[in-house]
């Protein structure tokens, strides 16, 4: 589902609810969120789970082309819901920690349904975010990246043993 300023993609997890938030939350297990194609940076993953926290990791898109990634949480339901301003710092779409409100927002919500989760990831572009100084193609990019990016976290819990929450 698609418009002009916001996007959602579903997915069924074969993984419970519990485990696919710990994937979003949990520093050791966000590995899944780096481009797949370059070496995970050294940088530790900073991860502050409190509405107002901050989350930043590198993101290594090329030999030449790395910037920090990540959020600001919004909004925090365990195992529910997760919202947070999301974007690079010297990157596209920029993320000032201190104006949130300024960056695409993200909503992942998840649903258990017996062993499985559906999860449905929505992202927002704030009214301020127009077309001066966006990128040629950047709707079509930025829900290509999304998907590609979750497609990661999707194989790493096929592949990762479920623990107890």
């Amino acid at each position: 589902m698609t418009n002009d300023r916001t996007f959602t993609v579903t997915w069924t997890l074969d993984a419970p609810a519990a485990e696919v938030f710990r994937a979003w939350t949990e520093p050791d297990k966000l590995d899944w969120f780096y481009n797949d194609t370059m070496p995970v940076p050294d940088e530790p993953i900073e991860l502050d789970l409190r509405v107002g926290g901050v989350w930043r990791q590198q993101m290594v898109i090329s030999e030449s082309t790395a910037y920090p990634t990540g959020g600001v949480y919004r909004e925090i339901v365990r195992d529910e819901k997760l919202v947070f301003s999301w974007g690079a710092e010297g990157g596209w779409p920029e993320l000032d920690p201190t104006r949130p409100e300024d960056s695409p927002l993200v909503t992942v919500l998840l649903a258990q349904d017996g062993a499985r989760t559906a999860m449905t990831v929505t992202v927002e572009l704030p009214a301020n975010m127009t077309g001066e100084g966006m990128p040629e193609g950047w709707f079509g990019h930025m829900r290509h990246g999304w998907r590609d990016t979750v497609d990661r976290l999707v194989a790493s819990l096929a592949s990762a043993p479920t623990t107890a929450g």
